[in-house]
C-alpha cells in the first residue's frame, strides 16, 4: 500500500514536472524515489534477497542525497 502511494506521488510530480517543463519539483520528487526505493529494499531484505535489499538501501541513501544536494541548490 505505502509502496503503490509512493509510486503514485513520483509518477505525478514527475508528469506535472514534464509537461510544465519546470525543474523547479525536481527535489521533491526525487526525495519521494528515495523513500520509493527504500520501501522496495526493505521488502526485498524481508523475503530473504539480501543483495538486492541492500542494494536498493544503498541506491536510496544516494538518491536522498542527491535530493538534498538539488533543494539546496534552488
Amino acid at each position: 500500500m505505502v509502496r503503490m502511494i509512493l509510486a503514485l506521488v513520483v509518477i505525478v510530480l514527475s508528469g506535472y514536472s514534464l509537461t510544465a517543463q519546470t525543474l523547479e519539483l525536481m527535489p521533491y520528487y526525487m526525495f519521494f524515489l528515495g523513500a520509493l526505493i527504500l520501501v522496495i529494499g526493505l521488502a526485498e531484505l524481508q523475503k530473504d534477497r539480501k543483495v538486492w535489499g541492500y542494494m536498493n538501501i544503498f541506491i536510496s541513501l544516494f538518491v536522498f542525497f542527491a535530493s538534498i544536494q538539488a533543494f539546496l541548490m534552488n
